[in-house]
């Protein structure tokens, strides 16, 4: 198990001269002003979970797109400052963006086209021609802004996500000597379903630039080898994970993501959160009731209505759980102003107040929905407080709100219900697994939560808090640098030799 203190050693030896710079779309602050006075919040999300403990503890530079509305307020002339604001310990260089590139190249190719393809969720993909012209000039807007920061040294670059796939590219064309990682965090499709986007050889073209192309999940690595066997005429070694283009081969991975689990731990125990659990018993009148928590974005990937079709399937097949379970519900909306969101969240209201005028009374509704980003101290006293936490996503990269959820059980208590469907299943074997698409299933599922003996729930929790604690977010980190750096070496070498 990587620590902080562990990792920041093996960043300074394994790095030696090369600068660390981190690019990916969301930044990991956001700055705005509340009565006059300038504040800032860390915006939700696993990436930047998962990156910013990495960045305290490696220093480097974070390119990012600049979103809050005072962010230029606080920078210097080149869209840099120190961050974190309480303890800088790294550079965030912000880029900016006009209206109509993020809105093409971001609610349009990266929202509209890449995120519905790669997750099968069941939302026809859109895809614009002038969309992808705005993805290609913001990649090439952030290819400038890398540039300009590593001012022609030597630099090991990680590049995040589905938003910035032609990145890898550009650098190697800047300067072949940048050693690029990307990590894809969201699935990877079967070749049969990425074939139908327009540009597929192009974004592959971009992506096999990198030293190294990192997935959650073994599955997502085969979906991308043979992706890149059918449209990049590549040579694949399916055995070595390794595809060869000319004189260039790209490693691909599995590196799956975690979270801080001690810190988690940590936080989950304070006094602020015992007090928060107190407060929330009272104000959602959850005293003396069985609880069960929900926690993602309105997102039509996450399962929601198929969550709340199952608890309507659990109140009628088990009445007598009617008025002793409450299920608590945090949606954080998403997208709103994109038709497939809005539509989404109207679709769950609707479902919400129907379920809660079946079987509610005056004194008891069984679904209490909070459409509202949450207080990292609420959300843990939330965690704490729930019997069951259901995670229920269609098709998911990995959900690290399973994992966080594990990791604020210090108790070893509670159960978590996982979705089969997403990444982190393939790790978290103890939770129960549910189907979201089999409703009767997954009705059962929750009674068995409920009626799971303590000695089992203990020993379920324990064990999924043991694989957390090995494979925490430093641990991924380290993985990440240490096979970026050998696969850039690798892929140097063998171009050294002219190939094979």
């Amino acid at each position: 198990m990587e620590t902080a203190e562990s990792l920041h050693y093996l960043a300074k030896t394994l790095l030696g001269n090369h600068r660390l710079v981190v690019v990916s779309n969301a930044e990991p602050y956001v700055h705005d002003q509340t009565e006059g006075m300038m504040d800032y919040m860390i915006p939700p999300g696993g990436v930047i979970t998962a990156l910013d403990p990495i960045m305290r503890a490696s220093g480097g530079i974070w390119v990012a797109h600049g979103r809050g509305k005072s962010d230029w307020e606080v920078t210097d002339s080149d869209g840099c400052l120190l961050v974190p604001p309480e303890d800088p310990q790294y550079t965030l260089r912000r880029v900016f963006l006009s209206r109509s590139q993020f809105r093409g190249y971001y609610d349009g190719l990266a929202n509209g086209a890449l995120w519905p393809l790669c997750h099968t969720a069941f939302v026809r993909p859109r895809f614009d021609e002038e969309d992808w012209a705005s993805y290609v000039t913001v990649n090439r807007i952030f290819a400038e802004h890398v540039k300009k920061v590593i001012g022609g040294g030597e630099a090991v670059v990680l590049v995040q996500d589905y938003h910035l796939a032609l990145l890898p590219q550009l650098l190697k064309e800047m300067d072949p000597r940048i050693r690029v990682a990307q990590f894809w965090h969201i699935p990877w499709p079967s070749w049969e379903t990425f074939r139908v986007f327009p540009w597929a050889e192009e974004l592959l073209e971009g992506l096999l630039s990198s030293d190294l192309v990192a997935f959650h999940t073994p599955g997502y690595c085969r979906n991308f080898l043979e992706s890149a066997e059918h449209c990049a005429g590549a040579s694949v070694d399916y055995e070595q994970e390794e595809i060869v283009r000319s004189d260039q081969s790209t490693h691909v991975r599995a590196i799956p993501i975690g979270v801080d689990v001690e810190q988690i731990t940590r936080d989950s125990q304070g006094e602020d959160v015992e007090e928060k659990m107190e407060e929330l018993k009272t104000t959602l009148d959850l005293e003396g009731k069985l609880v069960g928590i929900g926690l993602e974005r309105e997102d039509y990937i996450k399962g929601i209505p198929e969550r709340l079709q199952a608890l309507d399937r659990f109140f009628l097949k088990y009445p007598e759980y009617r008025g002793r379970v409450v299920f608590i519900q945090v949606g954080v909306p998403s997208r709103s102003h994109l038709t497939p969101y809005g539509q989404l969240s109207q679709g769950i209201a609707v479902m919400e107040r129907e379920i809660n005028e079946r079987y509610g009374t005056d004194d008891w509704r069984p679904i209490r929905y909070l459409r509202k980003d949450l207080s990292r101290r609420s959300l843990l006293a939330l965690w704490r407080l729930a019997d069951f936490c259901i995670v229920s996503s269609l098709h998911d990269g990995m959900n690290l709100v399973a994992k966080e959820f594990v990791a604020s059980r210090a108790d070893e208590d509670g159960v978590l219900l996982l979705s089969s469907f997403t990444g982190a299943a393939v790790e978290l074997v103890d939770a129960i697994k549910v189907n979201p698409f089999a409703i009767d299933a997954f009705a059962d599922s929750i009674k068995a939560a409920l009626t799971m003996p303590r000695e089992e729930r203990r020993w379920r929790m324990a064990a999924m808090r043991a694989v957390l604690q090995k494979n925490n977010v430093y641990t991924w980190a380290a993985d990440l640098l240490v096979t970026a750096v050998a696969s850039s070496e690798e892929r140097h070498t063998y171009a050294y030799r002219g190939g094979r």
